[in-house]
């Protein structure tokens, strides 16, 4: 049940209140111990701490002496890829953010392997192999707990949540079955079709409070997606201990913002970024994204909580504290993406207890923790609502009018590029057959272009420092959306091949009706047939890959529709109508979840002829803002494309994926960049103190410790989205 209630009152929250840690560690354990970083020796948990600050109290590397830095080790996580695993495709990157727990790193290899090294030379120590039937997907951290003795490690590999010996790396088999836990259980709750074959992972470990664990989930963003629910386990045994509805079910807060029955077969709204923790409060907190499809919600008319909420939960009981909607009717696909800081600011001569978001477009939302209000000043204002046939756009969405956004909210002819006038003059053609002059403007089959999808803020989130200064790396980048009638909606109008409208209603939300795609992230399928066979494609859409789900829920007769589909083999122009029982139809009890009736025909980023982006630099930019005045100290470009600076262009700055880290020697460390280089920025002013080139790009987010006296900073050097891949592990520290 999705309710309130009231503060906890357990006696052994009363004994933590009171300061009495002994009894409650002796009650619950001594895993919390990681509300550290304190001393920084550590970083014990995905953002350093549980509040996910991605601050350390070390100042032994400083801006003095950060250009002494050189590397102390080096990890080679590269492995051969195994062909035979699900979802495998030959070399992936990494994007793990590790931890270290006793002057132990714990991290995953590419092929999402987990090791144990000595975190002050870069010893194996172990490396554990899961089951080679659990789908590869990306994996951005792992989670510590001990009790006593007892030390695991618990990451997700495909829809399975593994528990791990900490110090020997064998399995702990007495957790869930065998040592691990199923993702899709709790998902089933009254849902109207099979949940157990929909593609279900975790990107993003989640959070632990006591014995619990709290996680999100990653899913379709397509009409096959799964139910995103919040779900807590035990960290003993694996048990479910509750689950907390996103799409509200009958009786429960919310259920009146979608149509009668919704959560029956509507999918999404999940927490795929991660999460953060009050531990003294016993409250997680955490952002949720959109509703299934992205781009049309013609089906889901209503505000549709708890899409594109802020929410704190109770952590032990999953009872809902309160939540704070950013997007209503969400039909621009942005998610909160990445986890929420906890910080105490001063307002207005008060001290507070603040959590921050930074959202998708550009926005950074400042609540108060136990209240859900805003501390900045919030407006509700009117929206265009000329939405698609059957769509019903929400009328009004919020604008803070402080922090200022971090990103531009709509693209003007003002904001053409200006790298080249054959560069401007290729866009403008382009721009003027389909701008935009709303920054929500509804979807449309003309075309709209707009931010947010690849940032703003992105998964690798953004550090604040004890003086409440938030240190945010963004992206600008529009994009092209050119919404479609859905292949065979109309089959009697308009006949279309059954390969034709699977593809559609599966593929083309990320690769387009036209299958054109938009870069490595979401390739191109018109000569896939030249790179892949037709069996390659086949065990491809059984098990995902990356970011790509799984569509087991499909039968093989209709997974090879696809593929023939994909590789111009379909032979004559079959009506999909004659063949009602393929999943290309809308909902039954066993088969497709939903079908939308317009998709996405173009989906790609708005680009010059040579590939930059189609707007006027800085393309990429890290900003600090004082949260305590919601005022900005500075914002510089953030990476660059060396062949345009040899040109005399000045530094564009580049699209970045990780997150910055921030220290008491006033430094931030940050890789994430297209130019695969790992930087120092001097917190008080934003000026690169020290840089340096990568073997291939550090798309994670970077820690720091201490191992006897020295201090070390860590970034995980994986390469991939475009770049060449990487295998690494690097640290550095002062000569």
């Amino acid at each position: 049940m999705n309710s309130f209630k009231k503060p906890l009152t357990t006696t052994a929250q009363k004994l933590v209140v009171s300061g009495l840690v002994l009894g409650s560690c002796l009650l619950y354990g001594m895993e919390n111990r990681n509300t550290a970083p304190d001393t920084g020796k550590d970083w014990p948990n995905y953002g350093g701490n549980k509040a996910g600050n991605r601050y350390s109290p070390l100042s032994q590397i400083n801006t003095e002496n950060v250009k002494n830095l050189q590397v102390a080790w080096m990890y080679d996580a590269s492995e051969k890829p195994d062909p035979n695993a699900p979802g495998r495709r030959g070399g992936r990157a990494i994007q793990c953010q590790p931890i270290v727990v006793h002057g132990i790193l714990y991290g995953t290899t590419p092929d999402l392997n987990l090791f144990a090294l000595r975190a002050g030379t870069g010893e194996q120590l172990w490396k554990f192999e899961p089951s080679k039937n659990d789908r590869r997907n990306s994996n951005r951290g792992v989670m510590y707990w001990e009790n006593g003795t007892d030390k695991r490690i618990l990451y997700t590999v495909g829809s399975s949540l593994y528990a791990v010996n900490a110090e020997t790396g064998q399995i702990v088999s007495n957790f869930g079955t065998d040592g691990k836990v199923d993702l899709h259980e709790g998902l089933q709750t009254n849902m109207d079709h099979d949940v157990s074959k929909l593609s279900v992972t975790a990107t993003s470990p989640g959070i632990i409070y006591r014995n619990t664990v709290v996680m999100g989930s990653s899913v379709s963003e397509s009409g096959d997606a799964a139910p995103g629910h919040i779900r807590a386990f035990d960290v003993l045994t694996g048990k479910l201990k509750w689950v907390f509805h996103t799409i509200p079910q009958p009786g429960e807060v919310g259920y009146d913002t979608w149509p009668k029955d919704a959560y029956k077969k509507i999918g999404a709204v999940n927490n795929w970024s991660g999460m953060v923790l009050d531990e003294n409060r016993g409250v997680v907190y955490f952002g949720t994204g959109s509703p299934a499809s992205d781009f049309y919600g013609g089906d889901r008319k209503g505000a549709n909580l708890f899409a594109n909420c802020i929410m704190a939960l109770e952590a032990e009981t999953g009872k809902m504290k309160w939540y704070y909607q950013t997007i209503h009717h969400d039909l621009w696909d942005r998610d909160h993406p990445c986890p929420p800081n906890l910080i105490t600011l001063k307002r207005n001569g008060k001290t507070v207890d603040a959590v921050v978001q930074a959202t998708k477009d550009g926005m950074v939302y400042v609540l108060d923790r136990d209240k859900g209000t805003s501390l900045f000043p919030v407006e509700e204002r009117k929206v265009p609502t000329n939405g698609l046939p059957g769509e019903s756009p929400y009328p009004t969405q919020k604008y803070p009018t402080k922090p200022l956004p971090l990103s531009r909210q709509v693209y003007t002819e003002a904001d053409l590029t200006n790298i080249s006038p054959e560069a401007r003059a290729f866009v403008k053609e382009r721009f003027l057959k389909i701008k935009t002059d709303h920054k929500f403007a509804p979807p449309n089959t003309t075309g709209t272009l707009l931010f947010g999808y690849s940032g703003g803020a992105e998964w690798g989130g953004n550090s604040i420092d004890p003086g409440g200064v938030l240190y945010q790396n963004v992206n600008e980048e529009p994009w092209e959306l050119i919404m479609a009638e859905r292949a065979g909606l109309n089959a009697q109008k308009n006949p279309v091949t059954a390969g034709n409208a699977l593809y559609t209603a599966n593929c083309s939300a990320c690769h387009g009706q036209d299958r054109k795609g938009s870069g490595p992230e979401l390739p191109s399928l018109i000569d896939i047939g030249k790179k892949r066979s037709a069996d390659d494609i086949k065990n491809l859409l059984k098990t995902g890959s990356g970011r790509m789900p799984s569509f087991q829920h499909l039968s093989d007769k209709d997974r090879d529709a696809i593929v023939n589909f994909i590789l111009n083999k379909e032979t004559g122009p079959a009506n999909v109508a004659s063949a009602p029982n393929s999943s290309a139809t809308p909902a039954s009890k066993d088969g497709f979840p939903y079908v939308p009736a317009y998709v996405s025909k173009v989906w790609q980023r708005f680009t010059d002829q040579d590939g930059y982006p189609g707007i006027k630099p800085p393309w990429g930019t890290l900003n600090a803002i004082d949260l305590n005045t919601g005022e900005y100290l500075w914002r510089v470009p953030l990476g660059e494309y060396p062949e345009l600076t040899k040109k005399g262009i000045p530094i564009t700055g580049t699209d970045s994926y990780g997150g910055p880290l921030s220290t008491a020697g006033g430094l931030v460390f940050i890789a994430g960049t297209k130019d695969e280089r790992i930087r120092a920025f001097d917190k008080k002013t934003g000026k690169i103190v020290w840089e340096y080139q990568l073997p291939a790009g550090g798309f994670a987010t970077p820690i720091t410790y201490e191992i006897d006296g020295k201090q070390y900073v860590v970034i995980a050097a994986g390469g991939g989205r475009g770049q060449k891949i990487g295998g690494n592990y690097i640290a550095f520290a002062l000569k």
